[in-house]
């Protein structure tokens, strides 16, 4: 492959996958501490409603519509969600299973009853991603990367994952002091002023925006290993912090990398003829190293046992 055809067709779905992965890591940490893992997985089940309610509004299958309609339905997940943890006074698994096997029955439904499924709504890629096809056939090699007009023609995916790893790492930086407090002593968090019901709101929020940005790239299914594993590899490693998020950052990245170049290079060094889906390899990745984490960590592994 040529520096042009890498620029062409790989470094945009390496860099799309990179930044979903590291802004689901990094808050993918504090719900792991916060025992909120599969917060995740609640709002990636919601997307479909929210897809079906887009359509009927706007009449459109535009990405920005379709987008716009699966954060709404992300949203109102997260508000459902806690509003049954704190007034239902179940525990927060509980309150993730109601509110997304609901909101998803409510998906399918309305799909099926609307009429919006004889038209295509996508949602295959919707579900499993489509990674690979976002790619930069405006570029011309390594120049085009300070080209105005090259850059304009990006695919809308890259600065939109761009954004929202900014904002998450904004939110890091500014309410640091009450996130870490209120993720280890709730109640201590509340007897300083520090506000962790805002504050876990707004973490919320931050999870469901960083869902529905990844998954047009990589699928609402793999959207939850890359809020898992990293966070789940990087506690194995450590029992700080700050190394925490460093550890699920680059484990983000090293899965995204190695998932993304094995998937496309991979079968065909084995003799197959065709690659296979980027965004499933990212996971595979993920998990061997969470195993591998699991028996060679130097805190929590089985070789400690």
């Amino acid at each position: 492959m040529t520096h042009e055809e890498f620029v062409q067709l790989s470094l945009t779905p390496l860099l799309i996958g990179c930044l979903a992965s590291v802004s689901c890591a990094l808050l993918g940490s504090f719900l792991l501490l916060r025992r909120q893992s599969l917060m995740g997985d609640a709002i990636s089940h919601v997307v479909l409603p929210g897809i079906v309610g887009a359509f009927l509004l706007t009449g459109a299958t535009s990405a920005l519509a379709m987008m716009g309609g699966a954060l709404a339905a992300a949203l109102v997940a997260v508000g459902l969600i806690e509003t049954i943890r704190r007034f239902g006074r179940v525990e927060p698994g509980a309150a993730m299973g109601v509110v997304f096997t609901s909101l998803f029955a409510v998906g399918v439904l309305w799909l099926e009853r609307s009429g919006a499924s004889g038209i295509h709504l996508d949602v295959e890629h919707v579900l499993y991603g489509n990674l690979e096809s976002m790619v930069w056939l405006a570029a011309d090699g390594w120049p085009a990367l300070w080209d105005p007009a090259a850059l304009e023609l990006l695919p809308p995916q890259l600065p939109r994952l761009a954004g929202v790893l900014a904002i998450v790492l904004v939110f890091l930086a500014l309410g640091w002091r009450t996130l870490v407090v209120a993720t280890f002593d709730a109640d201590f968090a509340s007897s300083i002023g520090a506000r962790p019901g805002a504050t876990g709101i707004v973490l919320l929020i931050l999870v469901a925006a960083s869902t529905v940005a990844a998954f047009e790239a990589v699928g609402a299914i793999i959207v939850v290993a890359m809020f898992i594993c990293p966070a789940a590899t990087a506690r194995l490693l450590t029992d700080r912090l700050l190394p925490q998020l460093l550890w699920s950052t680059l484990c983000a990245v090293v899965a995204a990398v190695s998932g993304y170049l094995l998937a496309a290079h991979g079968p065909f060094w084995l003799g197959y003829d065709a690659s296979v889906s980027a965004a499933g390899m990212i996971a595979v990745m993920s998990g061997l190293l969470l195993a591998a984490a699991c028996l060679w960590g130097p805190h929590r592994g089985a070789a400690q046992g």
